[in-house]
């Protein structure tokens, strides 16, 4: 039998979706799973992203232009610059989700055995996009005492070879809900600036700071020509399906470059665009309502887990995660146990296994990543659930 490439063999898979089969395997048996695994909100999509799709008469479906519908780019152009962020159309590439953007971004900038810094943990799929391209991504760790801040800069330059190419960020961060302040920011910049590297930061969760205002990448003065802004509709509208993200750039060769792959996969979903467009539509209002409910589900369930003896959580500043530590010899084996072993009053909890969100094999092994995107009874009972877990779990490591 031939053998798959050793592409296929190094491609990590997700640990947000791979105990996805022992999930399934509870539902059957009649067992409530409480999705904590997942950045999929529960808040309503704004209906008329809905409706516009709804109302689509043309008697066949077209391919969009590669970029993007004009109409699309030139809306999301208007929302950048409302945002505080002065870009036009022509830097704006649309993609099938912030993934593609992501992987457009890396193709264009990176060759074989290239390096990527990254602040650890990290949201998992980087890894992968990484790897994807031949590329190697380079960690520098960030800490739960911390509660997770930017690294010493100079742990960056330590982390700096020939083959250094980019450093990514997120922010406001996934998996660890940190927001990095314009002083952290900043110190980027002059690094980046120093070498001449490319700095991408992906924003999805840009409405989404609880504690004080987000503060952009495109923002930072003198690195214009090196700086890539990765972003989605997904989780601001609450359309994850719709599949519409945006690589931003004033960076005309990284544009350029990008659009040629961008004609190699032939053009964006037509339907997720009709959506996004009517999306930017939407009422200030809900973004702030769902900031609002967002911070109140940071709130009730960090305290709660913070609340049972052995669990540390640092408080969020943005996003919806948290990266939780939990008095556990084994994260993986304990989130597949949840599934397969244990139910509380017909439920379980379902997490993300932490190692998954590090490069090192050992790191993360007794952390979880949690989404809190489930309404507050819910957090309730996925609260109760862990409690009642860790007192029977074969694997804990202090009695409760």
């Amino acid at each position: 039998m031939p053998k798959i490439s050793d592409r296929g063999f190094t491609m990590p898979p997700s640990p947000i979706r791979k105990l996805a089969k022992y999930a399934d395997a509870a539902k059957l048996r009649g067992i409530e799973v409480l999705h904590l695994n997942i950045g999929q909100p529960d808040l309503l999509t704004p209906q008329c992203g809905i409706e516009a799709v709804k109302q689509f008469s043309d008697s066949y479906v077209s391919y969009s232009p590669s970029a993007g519908n004009l109409s699309l780019r030139k809306k999301l152009a208007n929302y950048y610059k409302q945002a505080n962020i002065d870009i036009s159309y022509e830097d704006i590439l649309i993609t099938t989700g912030g993934s593609e953007a992501i992987c457009f971004a890396y193709y264009s900038i990176l060759n074989y055995a290239d390096e990527v810094i990254v602040p650890e943990p990290f949201y998992s799929n980087y890894y992968g996009f990484t790897t994807e391209t031949g590329a190697r991504m380079i960690p520098v760790r960030s800490s739960i005492e911390t509660g997770f801040a930017l690294p010493q800069i100079e742990e960056f330059e330590k982390a700096l070879t020939p083959r250094t190419k980019a450093i990514m960020l997120c922010n406001p961060n996934n998996p660890t809900g940190y927001v990095y302040s314009k002083n952290e920011l900043e110190q980027i910049r002059d690094l980046v600036k120093k070498y001449d590297l490319f700095l991408m930061c992906d924003e999805v969760y840009r409405e989404f700071c609880y504690d004080s205002p987000h503060y952009s990448v495109m923002n930072l003065k003198g690195i214009e020509e090196n700086t890539i802004l990765i972003d989605s509709f997904s989780k601001r509208y609450n359309v994850c399906g719709i599949r519409i993200g945006a690589l931003i750039s004033r960076n005309k060769e990284v544009i350029a470059t990008s659009l040629k792959f961008a004609q190699a996969r032939l053009s964006p979903p037509s339907f997720g665009q009709i959506a996004a467009e009517a999306l930017l539509d939407t009422p200030a209002d809900y973004l702030r309502t769902s900031a609002q409910e967002y911070k109140e589900r940071r709130n009730y369930i960090i305290n709660e887990l913070n609340a049972i003896k052995g669990v540390r959580s640092p408080m969020p500043k943005g996003a919806f995660y948290s990266i939780v530590e939990l008095p556990i010899d084994d994260a993986e084996k304990f989130c597949q146990w949840l599934l397969e072993e244990f139910e509380f009053e017909g439920s379980t909890v379902m997490f993300a296994p932490g190692n998954g969100f590090y490069t090192g094999k050992k790191l993360g092994e007794n952390q979880v990543r949690i989404a809190y995107v489930l309404e507050h009874d819910k957090l309730k009972k996925a609260i109760k659930c862990l409690r009642e877990a860790l007192k029977v779990y074969p694997g804990r490591t202090i009695e409760q």
